[in-house]
This record gives structure tokens, sequence and C-alpha cells, in this order.
């Protein structure tokens, strides 16, 4: 039943899609015209017949970007994302096709609003459907049978999740195992298998056998071939794996990459890199007079070098000088000191720039040098990447991409002293996740949010000791005031 549903649903998208095409073409044609009252000089006509030609193409680019798979457990987000690159897709080559060929006599405004409309109204309609199919499936409707093979860890935690998302549309039919340990139907031991797969027509049998019974294997994928049920495999390494994990092929053999990062791709690499260069440079520029203003300060407040230079880890975990407005007065341990909202090394402008972020301006020029990004995780020093890494799991895995000037974790207010352990979840989800939208949204939001940090603004020198220099005395250092984390550190 749920392939004959599937089918019928992508039908019901392809069909949709193509109307939701002609529907936008005279949305956009009589707001063109009859709205915003341009010359009419373009006849419906040429938009009709220009709408017969990008509406295939537009489906063939659908089907070729996989927008008629199931998406029934995958994010709305990955299928805008695909819709997003269809679009500019299909608009390049419209707009490639009309100015070269010159078929059609059209508006550029016109065309421009068509092809937002287009994304805006199919967007819409898919958002739509993929609510009403989670609501059907909530109350028992298109349901996708499933056979688990195996009682383990693998297949109680399968079973748990299909159990706990019942938008996801999937019901346990039963489970075969040796030993009767799972909370659903069971079907009988390993050697009922074949008999139970020709009993009933399952949609899928899941795969969920532990190390020890690996050798089983390939009995199992030969059960399933001979009664033709679609069979998937969890590995044994599931705990270990990512939503981005991929499988490579060395010759014959497959391989599977269970943390697959987005910016190796060149195409995706290439892209960042020009985005930091560009907005970088355009940063530069805007913000030059308050950098200006900020270093005449320091200078007539502090004196010294109005730059703070300090050694940082980056990509690879390979060392850079990342450079900062001097905020604080100069110490002999600013590569093991952290700075805390009452550190006595504060000025009063200091503070201030701390506040508005200010003294992290100067980071565009590493930026431009090609050792930051404008959005990656936050770099550390080596004293505490040294300390962090055998106390943190996976944080090691933050210097795979560039760190950068602001980031996933900070938009979440994970900046300054707070949760390490917080901070690197958040940090290791965008490498994994990473995206030319998400660095845009990221940039967004730090900007609309003012590059306003937590940082308590200094009014006046307090006699008391800080925190920093207690946590001295007894050898240790606060890594996270949210979950009181701390990390053993050695004195040089």
């Amino acid at each position: 039943m749920i392939k004959e549903n599937q089918k019928l649903l992508n039908y019901v998208n392809v069909i949709s899609d193509a109307v939701m095409g002609i529907l936008s073409i005279i949305i956009s044609y009589l707001f063109t015209f009859y709205i915003l009252n341009l010359d009419k000089n373009f006849p419906l006509i040429d938009y009709i017949k220009l709408s017969c030609i990008f509406i295939p193409i537009q489906l063939m680019t659908y089907a070729c970007m996989r927008l008629y798979d199931s998406f029934r457990t995958k994010s709305f987000a990955s299928e805008f994302g695909r819709l997003f690159f269809a679009f500019i897709f299909d608009g390049l080559f419209i707009i490639a096709l009309l100015y070269v060929i010159k078929i059609f006599n059209f508006s550029r405004i016109a065309l421009f609003i068509f092809l937002l409309t287009d994304l805006i109204i199919i967007s819409a309609k898919r958002f739509a459907m993929r609510k009403m199919l989670k609501n059907l499936r909530k109350k028992g409707y298109n349901r996708k049978s499933v056979i688990i093979i195996g009682s383990g860890q693998a297949a109680q935690d399968y079973l748990r999740t299909i159990n706990r998302e019942k938008d996801y549309g999937y019901v346990c039919a039963g489970y075969i195992s040796d030993t009767q340990t799972l909370s659903a139907k069971w079907l009988g031991s390993f050697d009922k298998l074949t008999a139970a797969l020709k009993l009933k027509n399952y949609d899928e049998a899941i795969c969920a056998l532990n190390v020890e019974q690996s050798g089983m294997l390939g009995a199992v994928v030969e059960a399933c071939e001979l009664t033709g049920t679609k069979i998937s495999v969890i590995p044994s390494i599931y705990n270990y794996m990512t939503p981005s994990s991929s499988i490579d092929m060395v010759g014959a053999i497959p391989t599977i990459n269970i943390r697959r990062i987005p910016l190796d791709n060149m195409g995706n690499a290439f892209l960042k890199r020009t985005v930091d260069i560009l907005g970088s440079l355009m940063l530069l520029i805007f913000t030059s007079p308050v950098v200006l203003t900020s270093m005449i300060v320091i200078k007539l407040t502090m004196g010294g070098s109005v730059i703070f230079r300090q050694r940082r880890i980056g990509l690879n975990k390979k060392e850079f000088i990342m450079y900062k407005l001097k905020s604080m007065r100069d110490n002999e341990s600013s590569d093991t000191a952290w700075s805390t909202d009452d550190d006595p090394r504060k000025t009063i402008y200091g503070s201030f720039m701390r506040k508005f972020s200010i003294d992290e301006l100067p980071q565009l020029v590493n930026v431009l040098k090609g050792e930051m990004s404008l959005v990656g995780p936050r770099p550390e020093i080596p004293y505490y990447v040294n300390s962090f890494k055998d106390e943190i799991p996976m944080y090691m895995i933050r210097h795979q991409v560039k760190p950068g000037i602001t980031g996933w974790a900070q938009i979440h207010g994970y900046r300054g002293d707070t949760s390490i352990a917080k901070r690197v979840e958040y940090d290791i989800s965008y490498i994994e996740n990473w995206s030319f939208f998400l660095d845009i949204s990221i940039i967004l939001r730090t900007a609309l949010s003012g590059f306003v940090n937590n940082e308590k603004l200094k009014v006046f020198e307090g006699s008391k000791k800080t925190k920093t220099e207690k946590n001295a005395e007894t050898g240790e250092k606060a890594v996270g005031t949210n979950t009181q984390e701390f990390v053993k550190v050695t004195q040089k």
C-alpha cells in the first residue's frame, strides 16, 4: 500500500508543481501590468508560451534533484534547499534562453516576479502537503510496515524511535530473533525469516544485527532478495555515524565516511571563500570610522600598541596570529589568562568595545589573509586547546574547518565565559550541516543582534579578587559557568 501511496503522491506533486507554474505566470503578469501599471506591450500569450517551455524544464530539474523522492524522515529545510538550487538553475537557464535566443517579448520585472512567485508558491504547497501527511500518519494512515531482524541495542533504538516519532509513518509488524526481548510481535527465530517474509508482504526489512551476529548478514540479505523484500541495514557503528555520513567506493569496496564535511567539497569551499573575501572587504570599509576612532581612544587611554596579537589554533590545528583591538591592559599571561566579566585588566572603553564586539573587527584582516572565515567555530589559544582536547568529546573536530568571527554557537548565546561543551555541540552541528544559506543566516542574525554579547560593562574597579585569580590559587580554570564544568589546567 505504501508503494502505491508514494506513486500517487509523486503524481500529485508533479501535476500540482505544473499548475503552480502556470498560476505563477498569470500572477506575475497581472501584478506587473495591472497593479504596477507598467507598459502593456507584452502580450499574455507570450508568457503562456514561456510557461510551456519553463515548466517541463522545471519538472525535469526537480526529478534530477530528487525532489519527487520521499521526504518522510527529512526536514523541510533540506527539501527547501533543493528547491532553491533548482530555482537558481531554472532561473539562469530561462534568462539565458530569453536573452540569447530572444524568442519572446517579455518584461524583466515580470520575469523576476514570476520566478520568485513560483518558488514561494511551490514551497508553500510542499510545506502544506508535508504537514497534512504528518497529521495523516499520526492518525494511522499511509503507514510503512517494517519487519525488524535482530533484537540487540540497534533494534531497540530503532523501535523506540519509530514508536516515538509517529509522524514518520513507520509501524513495526514484528521482529525476527532468537531471543524475545523487544516490545513488539515476535515472528520466530532467524531460521524462520524466509517463511515470515513469504507469509506477508512487508514494505521494508530492517536488519539490526549485533556485531556478534554479523556472520548472519549474508543469509539475511539472501532471504530478502529471494522474497523481493526491500532491506535496509543499520551499521554496527551507527552510534558513531552522523546524518552527513556517506559511502565512498574504493574499487568495488564500499567505505563508510562517518563524518562528511561539506566544506571538503572544492565548490563549497570556493563559494565560502568568495563570500569571506567580498564580505570582509565591505565590512572593513564600512567599519573603518569605528576602528580608527577606537584606535585613537586606546592610544590615549592605554598607550602602547593599539592592536592585540595572540596565537590561536586554526584550520588543521595550525597556529596563526589573531588580531584584536586592545581592550585590556598588557599582562604577562596573555596566552593563558581567560578574561571574565570582572577582570581587573579591562578599561571602561575596553569593556564597551567588548560589549559590542568592536574589538573583534581587526579579525576581518585575518579573514582576508585566509586564516579565518566570517562564520565558523571561534578559535582558541593553544594553552586551552591542549586542555580541552582530552576533556571535551569531539573538541578537536572544530579544527577541520577555518575558525570564524561569529558562529552557530555564538548566535545561540555561547560566547565568552559560557559552557565549552555546549559550544562544541553547536560547532560540530555547524560543521556537519554547513550550507551557503546557513552561513548567510548566521551573518544576518549576528547583524540583527547588533553584535551585542552578554558581557557586563565595566563601571569601576573592584577591590575583590576576580574569579580568575581565585581559580589560579586552586589551580583550576572555569570552563563553563552554565554547566559548572571544570578542566584542570597545569600552571606554566
